[in-house]
């Protein structure tokens, strides 16, 4: 019975995000007597939007990253863990058990949040389901197996993610010019970096607040110089900066360039796209709660991309890039060579969400945060690794010995993993009481940001 499950869940999951997503928005648009035709549209639509978003990502990063590596094998500089980027972490999580498990930990946890009014977000985006299932992972091996003490971490992180996605959703409709009565919002685990992302910004307003004078949006930047402030400008100076600094012939750096331009406004273009994807499904859904839950409004949560149509996400990621470069190369306790994550979608919609898309606060609060992301990666390399090779889906062209592993999202998270399996394993008195403190820190500071977020004051910041 449980391998016939996890089959048809291997299957499921196999069919890739978009497929997913056409299959959960169609689906869900009947269960809320959306006509068929238009339950089918709004799927399509999805469905169109994500492989669009995603076409566009690869052509970006696949650009970009010969020049990059280039960079660092020009530096002359050592790193022995290599950072794969994203898909190993993947091909762990969907090759095991315990992501069927994890996701109907999500299903559950989600459906009594909604029961309970805790939460008016929905979350169908359960082709991510894998960023959470590789946290469990993490404490379910640090732990020596402890089920319980996993079960607890992954439903923790689950309603910290709809606490965020109701949070986050009027800042959203800010961003993105949404009408009144959208229902789209996002509960990508991601963005649980924000809160860390939220001090560094009150830090900036304490030691710096004038940097505001001198900041800008890609719009009120295209407003004040025209064509050179645009999306095309943007990406076309950042593919000659990625270009002249991997050392590249005058006919890539152009290459480059005209990569980089396009693929800004694409991202613009193709981000358009999610708005009337989920129209049919938000007019099933408000039908619904007027006549059911008097009214009660919901939200549809799904993957980040939904913000991929301002351009700060992908000039600030391009402008991190070379900079977490060179600090791979000089924090102490980093062995990571930042190559697959090396454009930092992981974070730039965080910093987008909390900064508004003022650019040089982006880029201030991303250079602060790099090095998390690197010790995260450096501390689950050997796990990475192990648990690759257990599975017989070690990624080729590794050495003897060699580790891999990954810049990915939560990093916060992933340390704390750490933390709490390995006090579950040993209950070191030392362990528990830091893993006490790191809990308690943690609980303040995402109770703290969400009072920011949900508060007047933050909503009427343009």
């Amino acid at each position: 019975m449980l391998n016939t499950i996890q089959n048809g869940f291997d299957f499921f999951i196999g069919l890739g995000g978009a497929a997913m997503m056409f299959v959960i928005i169609t689906l869900l648009s009947l269960a809320f007597r959306v006509s068929f035709s238009k339950a089918v549209e709004g799927g399509l639509r999805m469905a169109t939007a994500l492989t669009g978003m995603s076409a566009v990502i690869s052509l970006l990063t696949s650009a970009f990253g010969p020049s990059l590596k280039a960079f660092v094998e020009s530096t002359g500089v050592s790193l022995s863990v290599t950072d794969l980027g994203w898909a190993p972490l993947a091909v762990i999580t969907w090759g095991s058990v315990y992501t069927l498990y994890f996701a109907l930990l999500a299903i559950i946890t989600n459906l009594v949040m909604l029961f309970l009014k805790l939460t008016n977000t929905l979350n169908v985006d359960l082709f991510n389901i894998w960023n959470v299932s590789i946290l469990g992972l993490i404490v379910n091996y640090f732990s020596n197996n402890n089920i319980f003490i996993t079960s607890i971490f992954v439903v923790i992180i689950i309603m910290l993610m709809l606490f965020n996605a109701d949070a986050i959703k009027p800042t959203i409709d800010q961003l993105l010019d949404y009408k009144p009565g959208n229902i789209t919002t996002t509960a990508h685990p991601s963005l649980l970096v924000m809160p860390t992302v939220m001090i560094v910004n009150k830090l900036i307003d304490i030691v710096i607040p004038f940097v505001d004078k001198f900041d800008f949006d890609a719009e009120t930047l295209n407003k004040k110089i025209g064509f050179w402030g645009s999306k095309f400008a943007i990406g076309a100076y950042l593919g000659v900066f990625i270009g002249v600094l991997g050392r590249q012939s005058v006919a890539d750096i152009c290459t480059l360039a005209f990569t980089a331009g396009v693929s800004l406004e694409l991202f613009a273009y193709v981000g358009n796209w999610f708005g009337p994807a989920i129209e049919p499904l938000s007019a099933g859904i408000e039908r619904f709660m007027s006549s059911h839950l008097r009214g009660r409004k919901l939200f549809v949560a799904i993957d980040w991309p939904i913000l991929a149509s301002r351009a700060e996400i992908w000039a600030v990621a391009n402008l991190l890039a070379p900079i977490m470069l060179i600090i791979a190369m000089i924090l102490p306790g980093n062995k990571v060579l930042p190559l697959g994550g090396i454009i930092l979608t992981v974070l730039t919609p965080a910093l987008l969400l909390v900064t508004k898309g003022r650019v040089i606060r982006m880029t201030i609060i991303g250079t602060v945060l790099v090095p998390i992301f690197l010790w995260a990666a450096t501390a689950i390399g050997p796990f990475l690794t192990k648990t690759s090779a257990k599975m017989g889906n070690l990624p080729k062209g590794l050495g003897k010995g060699q580790l891999f592993s990954s810049i990915d999202s939560d990093p916060i998270e992933k340390l704390m993993g750490i933390l709490i399996g390995s006090t579950a394993k040993t209950w070191d008195l030392k362990l528990i009481l830091f893993s006490i403190i790191a809990i308690l820190i943690y609980a303040i500071v995402f109770i703290w940001y969400i009072k920011i977020m949900k508060s007047k004051k933050f909503r009427e910041v343009k």
